[in-house]
């Protein structure tokens, strides 16, 4: 377990590992997803949202169970792998970047999904 109270040098496991898990949770694999396979905007269906549930209102529930199982990891591998190299307080960091990064992700104008499934 790291001290964050001991210094500037013990911060940087933290921020890493939140940095890196909002930058993959930002990663909007509902739209990419129906956009490779049908060229259209999930947005512009149902509720707008990026998520796996909107994507299962286009019809193609192939679409929403990859759309799902790319949000879960997204979520799981930042901090499963936070938790394996740096421990588990930082785990929990790497966790809720993931799930910020989903909810209001960088490349879409911070307007995601609401962070469900990751």
């Amino acid at each position: 377990m790291i001290d964050p109270l001991g210094g500037p040098a013990y911060l940087w496991p933290f921020a890493l590992a939140f940095a890196v898990g909002y930058l993959l949770g930002s990663v909007p694999f509902g739209l990419l997803v129906v956009r490779a396979a049908t060229g259209e905007d999930v947005r512009r269906i149902g509720s707008g949202n990026i998520g796996a549930t909107n994507v299962l209102r286009t019809g193609r529930r192939a679409l929403a169970l990859a759309t799902l199982a790319a949000d879960l990891l997204k979520g799981f591998l930042p901090a499963f792998l936070a938790y394996l190299w740096l421990g588990p307080d930082i785990a929990v960091l790497a966790g809720l970047g993931a799930v910020l990064g989903h909810c209001f992700p960088v490349w879409l104008g911070f307007r995601g999904g609401k962070g469900v499934a990751t």
